[in-house]
């Protein structure tokens, strides 16, 4: 009997030795594609511009040596020594500063990034069993599955080995009792238990670390509004409209006056692109305009505002347009428009994403509190140089880091230094 047993623990300790292989290989061979999806994938695409430049064919752009090393370290520097390149770069996209790495990113994990980027391949449909296309794989569901194989097999070797012992005790003349059933046996029932809590908890765990979240919300508003026809095709500024970002706590969205200062006279859309939606239906973007005419209680044949009869201070039949609000956070959580724009010079494309490329507007960033405070710990403050009268006069009370930055004892100051981090900062 020992001898069955010790073959049923060879076999098994073998499967547990594959699947244990094959995660770690995973784990190692995703390396690359972890980081890039961690610390990039916010404003990078491999095979497209984003808020920065595709990275797909990085080493034919850039000039040569460590030069990609310096500008993922700090791009600001880089810019600062009058690099050519390094400029061209950041006047060609906004100017939006990229996020130094320095403390963050090692040389093997920008490594690993770049080779994941070299490597990197489209995905192709594959045909299915049925002639139709099955799309891109899904790694997790395979090994799910697997897994799933592997555990029915050693419940099969485990009734094998139980069959065997009983056929070896009947050939021995050696009566046991009847094996508990499956059922009924507490090691079963205990390891179905754990299993079942520790599934169970994780998914509840992740569900409930998702709640509130919404990125890539992107709801159908009463008019079909598009950034990218106002803010990217016309170069109309954020502020123009959303005033209230660079002078208070809410961006504000603007009432339907402001829209009317341009479209008493824009009656028509004439614009070089097509108007569609994310679905694919197309939009009629002059009927859009006179959805706004009747919401602003405009009369387009006469060129006049309707009639004020009942005396309410506003034309017949006009009313405010509700607009659905797209980024929301908790009630305990302070956010000041005016402080990261004003003070911290942020661009709206950092929290927003490209908003002058979206039809639609949906939320771009997690808006969660680890991907605050990440930006927290890598944006570097502009601090006021009192020699040269540059810089924000906002932080010109930290004396302590003005000397050390001169004492050469730190190279940067970032908002984590200023108490960027600190609970009470946005949490009352």
């Amino acid at each position: 009997m020992s001898r069955y047993r010790k073959i049923f623990n060879r076999i098994f300790a073998s499967i547990f030795l594959v699947v244990l292989l094959s995660v770690n290989q995973q784990s190692f061979a995703a390396d690359g594609e972890a980081l890039f999806k961690a610390n990039c994938a916010a404003c990078h695409k491999v095979d497209k511009d984003f808020t920065g430049p595709a990275l797909k064919g990085w080493k034919d752009r850039v000039p040569g040596g460590d030069w990609i090393y310096r500008w993922i370290a700090n791009s600001a520097e880089v810019i600062a020594s009058g690099d050519a390149y390094a400029v061209k770069l950041f006047n060609d996209h906004n100017k939006t500063q990229m996020t130094a790495f320095h403390n963050q990113l090692k040389k093997e994990d920008v490594d690993a990034i770049l080779k994941y980027v070299d490597d990197w391949a489209p995905p192709v449909a594959a045909p299915s069993a049925l002639g139709g296309e099955t799309g891109t794989s899904n790694d997790s569901l395979i090994f799910g599955i697997l897994t799933m194989v592997l555990a029915l097999i050693a419940f099969v070797l485990l009734q094998v080995n139980s069959n065997l012992r009983k056929l070896s005790d009947e050939k021995e003349g050696v009566i046991r009792p009847e094996p508990v059933p499956v059922y009924k046996n507490k090691t079963y029932i205990m390891v179905a238990i754990l299993v079942l809590f520790t599934v169970g908890g994780f998914y509840t765990i992740n569900a409930a670390i998702g709640l509130g979240r919404q990125q890539d919300y992107q709801p159908q508003q009463p008019i079909f509004y598009s950034h990218k026809v106002h803010a990217g095709t016309n170069q109309i500024s954020c502020l123009y409209c959303h005033g209230g970002a660079q002078d208070s706590k809410q961006a504000s969205i603007p009432s339907v006056n402001v829209c009317m200062n341009c479209h008493k006279a824009i009656d028509k859309y004439e614009g070089p692109d097509e108007l569609v939606r994310e679905n694919g239906v197309k939009v009629d973007g002059t009927a859009e305009i006179q959805k706004l005419y009747a919401y602003a209680g405009w009369n387009s044949s006469t060129k006049s505002y309707n009639p004020d009869n009942d005396n309410d201070g506003m034309p017949d039949g006009s009313k405010p347009i509700e607009w659905i609000k797209i980024h929301n956070l908790p009630d305990h959580v302070y956010f000041n428009h005016s402080q990261h724009v004003k003070v911290g010079k942020q661009q709206c494309q950092t929290c927003h994403g490209n908003i002058q490329e979206m039809p639609e507007v949906h939320q771009f960033a997690p808006l969660s509190m680890g991907w605050c405070i990440n930006c927290h710990r890598q944006t570097k403050v502009d601090f006021y140089d009192k020699d040269n009268g540059t810089g924000n006069k906002f932080y010109s009370i930290y004396e302590k880091f003005h000397n050390d930055l001169k004492n050469h004892k730190m190279d940067s100051v970032t908002v984590e230094s200023i108490g960027g981090t600190e609970c009470q900062k946005c949490h009352y």
